[in-house]
C-alpha cells in the first residue's frame, strides 16, 4: 500500500495548479461581473481560447484513452486534476474528452458522436431525471414507441447539466411498459442519442446558484433505430454507469473548492483583527479551521478509494456514494465556517464566498440526494453486498 501520490500525479498536479493560478482565477472577478449582469460566465470564445492554451499545455483528452488520441492519465488523476481546477468558479473543462458511455456507442455511432465530441466539434448531455422521477427510476414516465425504423419519443426531463449547449442527448425511455414495472425500472429502458435537430426543445431553469441546467421537451421526436445506444431495454445499466461515475466527481469539486475557501479563511483569521489582536489567535475560529481540515482529507481519501478502485476495473458504486454523500456535506459545512469566519464581509458580493455558498448546496442534490446515498450505503451493508472495511 502506497499512500502518496507518484513522482508523475505530482508533475500533473502542479502543472494543472499552475494553470489554474494563472489563467483561470484571474478570470474571476470577470465572471461574478458577468454572472450578476445576466451575462454567460464566460463568452464562448474565451473559454475555447483557455481550452486551446489547455491542449498546447498537454492537457487535452486527460481521461480519453490513446486510440483517441488522449493522454488516458485514468481515474485517480481525473480527481486529482478536478481537484485542482475546482479550486475557482471559473467554468472551465479540459477538452478532449466525452461521457463514459458513449465509449459504449457501435463503430458507427463512434463516427458521428463519439469523435466529434472528443474534437469538441459537438456538445452531448444525459438525461434521466425527470418532473416526477429523479433516483426513483420507477417512476419515469418518457416513453419510445416503435413506429417502422423508427422510434417515437414524448416526455420531459428535467435539471438537465448542458442541456441548454448540447447537440445531442443521450435520452432514457420506457420502451415495454409491462418490463418496466415487473422489473421495478430495472429493465424495459432504452439509451437513445438523439440530436436537437431531431426536434427536441430545451428550456432554461433558474436556480439559486449560477449552475443552468434546463428542461428538455419531446413531442413526437423521431429517432432512427441506429440510434439506439446500447441494446433495447438495456438503459438501465448505462444509467448506473453513468450515474456512478458522476457522484464521485462531486465529491472531488468539493474538496478542490473546500480547499481553496480554507485557504481564504486562515488568510482572513491571520488579518482580521479584534480586540487588539488577529481573530486567528480566537479558539473558536482555530476549532473552526482545524475541524474543516480535517474533513478535507477524510473527504479527499474517499474521492481518491473510489477512483482508485474503478482504475482497478472493480464496481466503485459504494465508494462513489460514500464519496458523494460525505464529500459534498463536507464541502457545505466548511464553506459556512469560512462565511462565518469572514463574518457580514463573507455575506456581501465584495467576496466570492457566497456564490460558492449557493453552489454547494446542489452538491447534496444532484446525482443522487443525500437520502438516496444513505439508502443505497445502508443497503449494500445490510445485504451483505458490501463488507465494513472491505475496501483496505
Amino acid at each position: 500500500m502506497y499512500l502518496r501520490l507518484t513522482d508523475e500525479q505530482k508533475m500533473v498536479q502542479k502543472t494543472i495548479r499552475r494553470f489554474v493560478e494563472n489563467e483561470l482565477m484571474p478570470l474571476e472577478n470577470e465572471v461574478l461581473r458577468n454572472e450578476r449582469e445576466g451575462r454567460p460566465s464566460l463568452p464562448p470564445g474565451k473559454l475555447k481560447e483557455l481550452q486551446l492554451k489547455a491542449k498546447n499545455a498537454g492537457f487535452w483528452g486527460i481521461n480519453t484513452p490513446e486510440e483517441y488520441a488522449g493522454a488516458d492519465l485514468g481515474q485517480m488523476m481525473m480527481a486529482i486534476v478536478l481537484m485542482e481546477t475546482s479550486k475557482t468558479f471559473v467554468p472551465f473543462q479540459f477538452g478532449g474528452s466525452a461521457d463514459i458511455i458513449l465509449y459504449r456507442a457501435n463503430e458507427e455511432q463512434k463516427k458521428e458522436y463519439l469523435i466529434p465530441t472528443i474534437n469538441g466539434e459537438k456538445k452531448s448531455c444525459f438525461a434521466i431525471t425527470e418532473p416526477g422521477a429523479g433516483s426513483d427510476t420507477r417512476n419515469i414516465k418518457m416513453t419510445a414507441v416503435k413506429d417502422g425504423d423508427e422510434w417515437v419519443l414524448n416526455g420531459e426531463k428535467t435539471f438537465i447539466t448542458g442541456g441548454n449547449e448540447a447537440d445531442f442527448v443521450m435520452v432514457i425511455a420506457i420502451t415495454d411498459k409491462e418490463l418496466h414495472q415487473s422489473s421495478h425500472g430495472r429493465k424495459g429502458v432504452t439509451c437513445f442519442i438523439v440530436d436537437r435537430e431531431m426536434g427536441w426543445k430545451s428550456e432554461y431553469i433558474h436556480t439559486m446558484g449560477e449552475w443552468g441546467p434546463a428542461g428538455l421537451i419531446f413531442d413526437n421526436v423521431r429517432v432512427p433505430e441506429k440510434n439506439i445506444l446500447g441494446e433495447v431495454n438495456g438503459g438501465y445499466n448505462l444509467g448506473l454507469e453513468w450515474i456512478g461515475f458522476a457522484r464521485w466527481i462531486v465529491g472531488a469539486r468539493a474538496v478542490g473548492a473546500a480547499e481553496r475557501l480554507l485557504n481564504m479563511a486562515i488568510d482572513y483569521a491571520n488579518e482580521r483583527e479584534t480586540f487588539g489582536k488577529p481573530i486567528a489567535s480566537r479558539q473558536a475560529i482555530q476549532w473552526q479551521i482545524a475541524d474543516s481540515a480535517v474533513e478535507i482529507e477524510a473527504a479527499k481519501w474517499l474521492v481518491l478509494n473510489a477512483a482508485f478502485t474503478l482504475d482497478e476495473g472493480e464496481d466503485n458504486r459504494h465508494l462513489a456514494s460514500m464519496a458523494k454523500l460525505y464529500g459534498s456535506n463536507m464541502g457545505n459545512r466548511v464553506v459556512d465556517r469560512v462565511l462565518q469566519i469572514h463574518g457580514g464581509m463573507g455575506y456581501t458580493r465584495e467576496l466570492p464566498i457566497e456564490r460558492w455558498y449557493r453552489e454547494a448546496r446542489l452538491w447534496r442534490i444532484y446525482d443522487g440526494t443525500d437520502e438516496i446515498q444513505r439508502l443505497i450505503i445502508s443497503r449494500n451493508l445490510l445485504k451483505g453486498h458490501v463488507k465494513v472495511g472491505q475496501y483496505v
